[in-house]
């Protein structure tokens, strides 16, 4: 700044508040005590204004704020822990708010704006919503270690004809339940219910309980439950499609590149099909 318009500026301000800031003499120009208080607060002031500016920039870019994030319950297994690793190493300023909800209920709440982004499995075209593949996850059968099948390493989708199911309830896990369903009607397969339950644990100890058969994620093997082997399915159809969902006007924002980004990072980490 040029020095008369300085010069302005700090006259202004002395006669604004009624104090001199400057004791001036022929040789030398000296800060007066209310000169000193002044530069004290001006230099507190600049450093929050450096720090507001800054944050409203690493908002903008989506380094910082609130992460409303939906997932299903499998995806606690296989996704979620290394997801939520990445983003709080490469985004510490992140506030992760988490929650297990079915997909249906992700679409309902990102709909709502009450989530931003979901991990959701099997889902549909659904207006307004937004969808990434992350990942075409391997079907695999859970069977009691004595079943006649369990001496096998893999099954084809025809042969489990005549078996009974372990699912989960179709009024609570729609779009999972559905996929398989038509998957072993494809191949002339009733999908034939013997026992329910809400949670996967649940749902393999009772294959374990000789109750039935279960087909589930691939990333259910990380449960070593006594009793119970997994056969891999050789149909190539055999897949579940795990997707990131989000609003579609929110598509393109920071926020949701950043979790597309660290959620593909981490399956390609892994080594998923995607």
């Amino acid at each position: 700044m040029a020095q008369p318009p300085l010069s302005q500026q700090i006259r202004k301000l002395e006669k604004e508040y009624g104090v001199q800031l400057f004791a001036r003499n022929s040789r030398n120009v000296q800060l007066t005590a209310d000169g000193e208080l002044l530069l004290k607060h001006a230099r507190r002031v600049l450093a929050e204004y450096r720090e507001m500016d800054g944050a409203l920039r690493q908002s903008r870019d989506g380094e910082i704020g609130r992460l409303r994030l939906g997932f299903v319950s499998s995806a606690a297994i296989s996704a979620i822990p290394q997801v939520v690793r990445q983003l709080r190493s490469q985004w510490p300023g992140f506030d992760l708010e988490l929650r297990e909800e079915t997909t249906d209920a992700q679409v309902e709440l990102i709909t709502a704006g009450a989530l931003d982004v979901g991990i959701a499995r099997e889902v549909r075209a659904v207006p307004g919503i937004g969808t990434t593949l992350l990942q075409n996850e391997r079907l695999v059968v859970a069977v009691a270690t004595d079943h006649p099948l369990a001496i096998r390493q893999s099954v084809a989708l025809r042969e489990l004809k005549g078996e009974s199911f372990i699912a989960f309830p179709r009024d609570r896990i729609s779009r999972l339940f559905d996929h398989i369903a038509g998957l072993l009607h494809a191949v002339d397969v009733d999908f034939t219910i013997g026992q329910q339950a809400i949670q996967f644990p649940t749902i393999l100890g009772l294959v374990a309980a000789h109750l039935g058969i279960a087909i589930v994620p691939v990333s259910l093997r990380t449960f070593a439950i006594p009793g119970i082997v997994y056969l891999e399915l050789s149909d190539i159809t055999a897949i579940s499609r795990v997707s990131l969902i989000y609003g579609v006007d929110a598509a393109e924002s920071p926020l949701v590149i950043k979790v597309r980004t660290a959620c593909l990072e981490v399956l390609q980490q892994t080594g998923s099909e995607a």
